[in-house]
């Protein structure tokens, strides 16, 4: 038993077994979808172990249970574990630099144009290097082997295309055995697996450690246990930079606890705090974010699930169906081991790692901290239709309703609000109503009337010819009931159709439900200007700031009073839901409120990145990270990032990475730009970021940047023209103080919901 695992106990389960029981629930489910035969997840957080569980069998031919101190494969999180820690070891000892041309040390490396690769390049995946040579050159002995490797030709420049590559940490491990003096597998052992008490983890497991080996698939006519899966790392001899490690997830929760504490577990130290930095902080590459021998954010990044932050968080992922994921935001690690490609390699858990990441940083009690130094407890929301289904639609009995809503209308067990209305005792569906995105919320682009295929009932679009329900959509009903997640920022338009709504419902003397959400940014921080009076419009229905800090029950009761609509307007309300909440505080899982808003962070930028996508700048549309990153052909990402970084913007910091967009503006041209990171959501203000974004390129491309169209959306020309003179983003802000107060004091009778 390790000495982390010590710190689990009964204590650990009896605040935190029923929001980890989620964890059982998916697991089972992936295992009974054959994604793997079994699996064991730990949950490591704030220095203590708060989940660990054996699930399904270790093998399935013969049969056996899985266990929770079972041997893992864990294929290629050797790279960052053993090869990657032993480079960081040689770099902080003064034997290595990173800017190292490798061909320095591995003279033989350094032929076929690969004289200019360096330590980093491998480190990142961004040497030229291919991700795999052919296997036949493995069969001739190690010595041939890495004679080939060494011989290798670059596909392209080093620095130019991120690609994945076995080869690169195959070279890292000889660089490891070459300035270490030992091969790698007793390097790593010596220096980092002994000192931290990590006794089960090695290359070559014998004895009563191998019999423990979860089998992986046959080969040679008997089943891989404890030898390594990988067929390259096999013909080396069990031993290489990028596969070959096993491990247990005790073991795994030992190395983790020393990353979050700066490279030391307990008394025993193997990496400085300032190397441990250096060796996780996100580092652009082309087409995302690594950090060296982890992944940050890149398509490799899925076992991050949804919650996780972007940029702050690292981990890697193994093709025997292991993952480990890192945050040092939340001081949590997630581990997750599965023998996955047991007993005929078709299993694949990549949806089960991710999921299983989401529900854990979900799960995990007082994971952020507050602004004042407290953390913040986690809530167990429930929405509003939630409520309505525990009280059986009490509410809604004897009523015929129509319903607004789109796919992100659903209660916290994933049924559609849909189905739930259809299905009611004594509740009547009649039509439904389909907000901008359609129904199913995959659409960019005007959405059609149709027919919901499960009921039978037709959709009436309100994102075409028609915005606002007619008096002949509206036949037959007399209960409109509104449930779609809202984004928190005026000129997303789903707030627009509730408003239109109201109108419809008062006009033709319906009544309307509303069935509240959380603001997924908060219901704390009001931010940016008020809506130029007269200015009113499908992107800015009611004089709102940018950032409003409402629910869409709040808005409702806002829009109803201040327009003196006439609709009887019931909200059933949010329970567990408190103003400061962000959306990783509910506990709810995160759905896309439409496709290109497709996680928190993006939720958080969107009210100051989405103020430039009416100019001719991208903002990430048609790559993986909208709202995320901004850039053009003409922008120099790091000059831009420069002059970001000196305006002391909170809790924000900016990347330079070029991006070459496949869709909206810019589409097919690589465009320089920056990517940004919110390494504090506490502080982080997204309208100021906006602004600076904004006054920054009107003053380094003041013919290139077109100033005219960032009016299109802030609406607001006094911030315009400050903007076009190129006013620093603190006076700007200045400028909407008063109308900022008076806002508070207009929406402060419609709230309902404590701070």
């Amino acid at each position: 038993m390790s000495g982390l695992f010590g710190l689990f106990s009964s204590l650990c389960l009896c605040a935190s077994v029923v929001q980890f029981s989620t964890i059982d629930d998916a697991v089972k489910e992936g295992i009974a979808r054959g994604d793997c035969p079994g699996a064991v997840v730990l949950v490591l957080h704030d220095g203590q172990v708060v989940w660990r569980k054996a699930y399904g069998l270790r093998g399935r031919e013969p049969e056996e249970p899985m266990t929770v101190d079972t041997l893992f494969d864990l294929a290629s999180l050797t790279k960052p574990v053993a090869t990657a820690t032993s480079v960081m070891r040689l770099v902080e000892t003064g034997k290595l630099r990173l800017s190292d041309r490798v061909a320095q040390h591995l003279p033989a490396f350094g032929q076929n144009g690969k004289d200019k690769v360096t330590v980093e390049h491998l480190l990142l995946h961004t040497s030229g290097l291919l991700a795999d040579n052919a296997e036949a050159d493995y069969r001739d002995g190690r010595a041939k082997a890495l004679e080939r490797v060494f011989a290798l030709p670059l596909r392209t420049p080093p620095g130019e295309r991120f690609v994945y590559s076995d080869v690169g940490y195959i070279v890292l491990g000889e660089l490891v055995e070459r300035l270490g003096g030992k091969p790698l597998d007793v390097f790593a052992r010596e220096n980092v697996f002994e000192p931290l008490g990590m006794k089960e983890t090695t290359f070559r497991p014998e004895g009563k450690l191998k019999e423990r080996a979860a089998p992986t698939q046959r080969r040679e006519g008997r089943w891989m246990r404890g030898e390594v899966h990988d067929p390259r790392a096999y013909a080396l001899g069990g031993v290489a930079g990028h596969a070959g490690l096993f491990s247990t997830a005790d073991d795994l929760a030992v190395y983790a606890r020393m990353i979050l504490d700066g490279g030391a577990f307990k008394d025993r130290r193997v990496l400085a705090p300032l190397t441990v930095r250096l060796m996780t902080e996100a580092r652009p590459v082309p087409g995302g974010l690594r950090a060296y021998g982890w992944d940050v954010n890149t398509s490799y990044s899925s076992n991050r699930g949804e919650l996780f932050p972007r940029g702050d968080s690292f981990g890697h992922t193994g093709f025997t169906g292991t993952s480990l994921w890192i945050d040092p935001t939340t001081r949590t690690a997630v581990i997750f081991l599965s023998n996955r490609v047991h007993p005929d390699g078709k299993g694949n858990v990549t949806r089960l790692r991710g999921q299983v990441a989401t529900l854990a940083a979900a799960a995990v009690v007082g994971g952020r901290w507050s602004v004042d130094g407290k953390k913040a407890p986690l809530s167990s929301v429930l929405t509003g239709v939630d409520v309505l289904v525990r009280e059986k639609f009490a509410r809604l009995k004897g009523r015929r309703v129509g319903l607004v809503t789109n796919h992100t209308g659903r209660d916290r067990d994933g049924n559609a609000t849909i189905d739930l209305l259809h299905k009611a005792e004594g509740v009547a569906l009649v039509a439904l109503f389909s907000p901008e995105h359609g129904i199913r919320g995959a659409l960019d682009e005007k959405v059609k009337d149709g027919k919901d295929e499960k009921t039978g009932l037709p959709i009436y679009s309100l994102y075409g010819e028609r915005r606002k329900p007619t008096a002949e959509t509206l036949k037959g009903i007399d209960t409109l009931v509104y449930d779609v997640q809202d984004a928190g920022c005026r000129f997303y338009t789903y707030i627009s159709t509730l408003g239109l709504v109201l109108e419809a419902a008062s006009e033709q003397g319906l009544k309307v439900v509303v069935l509240d959400r959380p603001n997924p940014i908060g219901g704390r921080a009001v931010e940016g200007p008020l809506l130029d009076e007269g200015r009113e419009s499908f992107t800015a229905f009611h004089r709102l700031p940018v950032r409003h800090g409402m629910t869409v029950g709040e808005l409702a009761l806002l829009f109803k009073a201040e327009r003196k609509l006439t609709c009887p307007l019931e909200v059933v309300r949010l329970e567990g839901w408190r103003r400061g909440d962000l959306y990783d505080r509910t506990g709810l899982e995160w759905l896309s409120p439409s496709p290109n808003l497709r996680s928190l962070p993006a939720a958080l930028l969107y009210p100051g990145v989405g103020l430039l996508e009416m100019t001719n700048v991208s903002v990430g549309r048609g790559t993986e990270r909208p709202f995320e990153w901004v850039g053009a052909p003409w922008v120099d990402g790091r000059k831009l990032a420069e002059a970001l970084a000196r305006q002391g913007l909170p809790g924000v910091r900016f990347v330079p990475v070029r991006l070459t967009p496949s869709a909206s503006t810019h589409q097919g041209k690589a465009c320089g730009g920056v990517q940004l990171v919110i390494d504090n959501w506490e502080r982080f203000r997204p309208l100021p970021t906006g602004l600076a974004l904004a006054s920054t390129l009107r003053r380094l491309y003041p013919d290139d940047w077109k100033v005219e169209r960032f009016d299109v959306l802030l609406a607001h020309k006094a911030t315009w023209q400050g903007v076009k003179d190129g006013a620093p983003w603190p006076e700007l802000v200045r400028g909407w103080e008063a109308d900022l107060k008076r806002f508070a004091e207009r929406r402060r009778p419609h709230l309902l919901y404590e701070e």
